[in-house]
């Protein structure tokens, strides 16, 4: 199966979010052990929006569209600023 990834990647935001997004760009990755033993790989992704409306699935309740310094008034996961910090990054470096 080639490019399972892309392919989960791309359902799971449509299904989650009802948005279809461009081809997901590997960030980074990080491991950890769970306080009950277990072992944890991470896996971080992004993509570009490609077309679509704002569709939560039934287990999420809200969202916003932020820029990177608005997304400091947010509580986030640990370690989730800096992984969108390296997006906003890569982006305008795209751009120069």
């Amino acid at each position: 199966w080639y490019n399972v990834l892309e392919r989960v990647l791309r359902r799971e935001v449509k299904e989650e979010v009802g948005l279809e997004i461009e081809t997901p760009k590997y960030l980074c990755d990080l491991v950890f052990i769970r306080p009950d033993g277990y072992p944890v790989v991470t896996l971080s992704y992004w993509a570009k929006y490609k077309n679509g409306d704002v569709v939560l699935c039934k287990d999420l309740t809200d969202y916003a569209w932020v820029t990177l310094e608005e997304s400091k008034n947010y509580d986030l996961i640990d370690g989730i600023w800096d992984e969108i910090r390296q997006v906003d990054e890569l982006l305008k470096s795209k751009k120069s």
